[in-house]
């Protein structure tokens, strides 16, 4: 392993754009067949931190030949009306995948949303039936940010198997996610929540070391094993004396800089990738949705034909 003077910032900028690149030529690919893929927004009320959100994945789709609509409803809509929404997606074959924006008003129980959504269009991985799949070590189609936590630790070119991986956070999205998607490669997982006695202890004997508990600075330098790679997914605000705010990770990024030989920076490190995973797992439900259509009317076809 890099010795631990010689850190390495994980930017998930590169990351990110090998990723599209790929997916651009495989969009062209499938446009020229005439399947055309589509991303559809849903964002309930008027959040400007999601409108920020909104415009880069919108861009970024762009960008990798994916056509973006958003669909915008009142605050005040009810669970009712969004699923029948949604379930009007599902049956709209010009939809590939439907993402949910976030935060929801509280009367929305987010869940049930998520679960509305068609598994063939569940671009964010986070369908029960998605998440479920991972245990069967069904990886193509994984929550989006659990996946881009994985994709910056291969960028490494750490040999995962038998690596000795701890994650800090168990939540249903990230955390237990990327502790299955890391099994299926080998590594050797151990999950910390707030029940664990000692974080500390586990996070030092780790090679990689996962964060997303969303506590600002709660990784220090002496929590950290010279060497290790540091994958920091908290997104926290924070208000300087003066006022300003600016948003940092779980991880004390200036003082853990200084043990570990990589270490993602907040923001510019899991971000970026999750949005370019978003539009790979778009791909991916595209094939399937190809591949569903095609065995149903392709034996339609074949039994047309033999009983003519």
């Amino acid at each position: 392993m890099t010795a631990a003077t010689d850190h390495r910032d994980l930017k998930g900028g590169p990351v990110a754009r090998r990723i599209i690149e790929t997916v651009r030529a495989e969009a062209t690919a499938a446009a020229s067949e005439g399947w055309h893929p589509r991303l559809v927004s849903v964002t309930v009320g008027d959040t400007e931190a999601v409108d920020i959100y909104v415009r880069n994945q919108r861009r970024k789709a762009e960008d990798a030949g994916i056509a973006f609509d958003e669909r915008r409803f009142p605050a005040d809509v009810t669970a009712g009306e969004l699923e029948a929404a949604i379930r009007s997606m599902n049956a709209d074959p010009r939809v590939t995948g439907i993402i949910i924006q976030r935060p929801v008003p509280g009367h929305i129980p987010i869940r049930t949303l998520q679960g509305a959504i068609h598994p063939l269009k569940d671009v964010e991985g986070m369908h029960p039936a998605s998440i479920g799949n991972i245990v069967y070590n069904q990886l193509d189609l994984a929550p989006c940010t659990a996946a881009a936590s994985v994709e910056l630790l291969k960028s490494t070119g750490l040999k995962l198997e038998g690596l000795e991986v701890v994650v800090v956070g168990h939540s249903e999205i990230v955390g237990k996610p990327i502790a299955f998607l890391l099994m299926s490669e080998g590594a050797t997982v151990t999950v910390c929540h707030h029940m664990t006695r000692s974080v500390a202890a586990h996070a030092r004997r780790a090679d990689a070391l996962f964060v997303a508990v969303g506590k600002p600075r709660l990784i220090k330098a002496d929590m950290v094993k010279p060497g290790a790679a540091v994958i920091d997914i908290g997104i926290n605000a924070e208000t300087a004396t003066d006022g300003t705010q600016r948003i940092i990770g779980d991880v004390d990024t200036e003082s853990v800089r200084e043990v570990a030989s990589w270490i993602t920076p907040v923001p510019g490190g899991v971000g970026p990738v999750t949005v370019a995973i978003l539009l790979r797992n778009t791909m991916v439900a595209l094939r399937r949705q190809r591949q569903a259509y095609e065995a149903v009317y392709g034996a339609r076809e074949e039994g047309q034909a033999a009983a003519e």
